[in-house]
């Protein structure tokens, strides 16, 4: 099961920074792929970022440079810094895990998200 741990409010400035992070109580969050999502209104959701169990990641072009991914195995927590925020940056945000294969294929539970809103 994975937990959004709200950060503080969730507005922030454009050029701002923020940090999302998820804890996963599963018994194997070390040998689990985590990764980061947003829907943004009007839109699909997309993968922002993933890390997989030895610590290689993958970002999407749009936050590549600017959201780097993180975990902490002890703490079966997973992070993502957002840094440089633009309005488009705007979206509800999800975190989900899966099995560390080639191919990220999350679970389907996805839980409510948390709103992020960049103003211009």
């Amino acid at each position: 099961q994975v937990q959004l741990v709200e950060p503080g409010g969730g507005l922030v400035q454009a050029g701002g920074s923020l940090r999302l992070s998820c804890v996963d109580s599963g018994r194997s969050f070390s040998l689990r792929v985590m990764g980061w999502y947003r829907q943004a209104p009007a839109k699909q959701r997309e993968l922002v970022a993933s890390i997989r169990s030895g610590g290689s990641t993958n970002y999407a072009d749009s936050v590549k440079g600017r959201f780097p991914i993180s975990r902490d195995n002890a703490k079966n927590t997973v992070y993502l810094q957002m840094n440089s925020l633009k309005p488009e940056d705007t979206a509800v945000y999800y975190c989900n895990t899966g099995a560390d294969i080639a191919t990220f294929i999350p679970s389907s539970s996805w839980g409510q998200g948390t709103q992020v809103t960049v103003s211009s």
